[in-house]
């Protein structure tokens, strides 16, 4: 175990370093003086030459990359070129929004979609399954901004149940929430609904069976923990893609998340708090990865003799 954290970690690094190079230098090849954004469109040649040879603009990019990297190992992310103050605090002020919108949509989604996918594949071809896959379809197919709106002017314009905009209190997060929610749960209840049935066809699927075991115990015991793994590889996917910032969806709603502020900082080149911001994500999404890979031993003890095979030259 210990062999394979350390393997996953520095694989971790180098997925993190790699995509910190490649947005440094988009940011930094991209049209725009990072100097002449902060002096602003009036000040003269000379106060911007001064400035880019004190933020180190003229050094060379690999030169510039690395003095980041170093920076931000020690915990220094800079300033922001837009407000001029540090990106780490303004990153950590946003995070819990993201975070906690990520947490809301995408448990809920799972909480409510594994079960009817489940539900969907014992019932196969009955009129459950076909409103389900009707309805499934009809929730990928709506876009994320539309819902937003229409959930807004229904229970906050409408009816005053929940705030329309902001995250000020807890119930600011049940739109955005749900809003993410649907369409991830109807990417979760097709692909709990294959892989169950996919499992339903294995041989120690029919082997219980005639062994006498019960429907519920075929289903909740043998077939759904092996059909798990596509399904929390497709829960942690959507995850960390929510982690990178539902951008609509915080727009629609006005959610300060890392989203918003990602599009922001592109468009300004402010690339700190750009920097800064992947960074985070990256770490994220490398952290939700790694744990998943934990939780994989756990529960198919496959995976766990496959590795020592592997280790064996068996396979």
């Amino acid at each position: 175990m210990l062999n394979f954290v350390t393997k996953r970690i520095l694989s971790m690094l180098l997925v993190v370093l790699g995509i910190s190079f490649l947005i440094f230098s988009v940011m930094s090849l991209s049209p725009g003086d990072p100097a002449q954004i902060i002096l602003g469109d009036g000040a003269s040649q000379e106060d911007i030459a001064e400035l880019r040879e004190e933020m180190g603009l003229n050094d060379n990019l690999l030169v510039r990359f690395f003095r980041y990297i170093w920076n931000a190992i020690q915990g220094d992310l800079g300033n922001s070129y837009r407000t001029g103050q540090a990106v780490l605090v303004e990153l950590l002020n946003r995070l819990p929004n993201t975070v906690l919108l990520a947490i809301f949509g995408v448990g809920a989604a799972a909480m409510i979609g594994v079960p009817i996918g489940i539900i969907s594949a014992v019932k196969q071809y009955s009129i459950i399954d076909n409103v389900t896959m009707v309805l499934a379809m009809v929730m990928t197919s709506i876009p994320a901004f539309w819902l937003g709106l229409l959930l807004m002017l229904r229970f906050a314009l409408g009816w005053g149940v929940v705030p329309a905009i902001g995250v000020d209190t807890w119930q600011g997060y049940i739109l955005p929430s749900v809003t993410l929610a649907i369409g991830n749960m109807a990417v979760i209840i097709r692909m709990t609904r294959s892989t169950m049935l996919e499992v339903f066809r294995e041989d120690y699927i029919r082997t219980a069976r005639a062994k006498g075991a019960s429907k519920r115990s075929v289903v909740l015991k043998h077939a759904l923990r092996n059909a798990l793994l596509p399904i929390i590889t497709t829960i942690g996917i959507n995850f960390g893609i929510q982690l990178g910032g539902a951008i609509v969806v915080e727009t629609v709603f006005s959610i300060p998340g890392l989203g918003t502020l990602i599009i922001t900082s592109v468009r300004q080149k402010d690339i700190p708090m750009v920097m800064g911001a992947i960074l985070f994500v990256a770490l994220m999404i490398c952290l939700v990865t790694f744990l998943m890979d934990i939780l994989y031993t756990f529960l198919d003890p496959r995976v766990k003799i496959k590795k020592r095979q592997k280790q064996m030259g068996v396979i």
